[in-house]
């Protein structure tokens, strides 16, 4: 399996970092890194690692700007996207088709190859216009996944709540990771 991962520079960026840690765990999953400019500063801003770090969990790296890579073309085959945490701008390039960066660019891709997209907007409140440009990405079949805690597993730490997140993003690609984490009724 090939997943492209987006890092944009909304804040919240450690849960792409625990992301993209995850799926390098997970054999027969490649991962094909993109991040933003502004994700690089809050890589550095908001967690204790750094670009080097992250990049060299990634099987491939790009540059954001690097519109010719092979992950921007349909005719290059993964199995879809994550963008983790997604910028309200790249979720507005997304749903217009502005593909101005390899982020939006590979987005737009998977929309047009009908693979599967997964975006996690990180943006509290939301403006009309944000929850309109998700509307007309879920009418499409975007998954949107906004980085929301759950509370009946009983978190007590950040990482339970990053874990979570991380685990139902997996979900939508069927790959099974930290079950301890679901729901087991009542």
């Amino acid at each position: 399996m090939e997943i492209v991962v987006g890092i944009t520079g909304a804040t919240g960026v450690i849960y792409g970092v625990r992301l993209v840690e995850t799926l390098k765990n997970i054999e027969n999953v490649k991962v094909h890194l993109v991040t933003s400019e502004w994700a690089k500063k809050n890589i550095e801003t908001e967690t204790p690692y750094n670009i080097d770090y992250i990049a060299d969990l990634a099987d491939f790296n790009y540059d954001y700007r690097e519109l010719g890579a092979k992950i921007s073309s349909g005719s290059y085959m993964t199995d879809g996207m994550i963008i983790l945490p997604c910028s309200m701008k790249t979720l507005s390039s997304i749903a217009c088709g502005y593909d101005d960066n390899l982020i939006s660019r590979c987005a737009g891709v998977m929309l047009k190859e009908g693979r599967k997209l997964v975006i996690c907007p990180r943006e509290t409140p939301l403006s009309p216009i944000h929850i309109e440009n998700m509307m007309k990405l879920s009418r499409i079949g975007v998954r949107i996944l906004p980085p929301m805690p759950a509370f009946y597993n009983n978190p007590s730490t950040i990482d339970d709540i990053i874990n979570y997140h991380v685990m139902k993003v997996l979900d939508q690609f069927g790959i099974r990771y930290n079950n301890k984490n679901r729901w087991q009724g009542i």
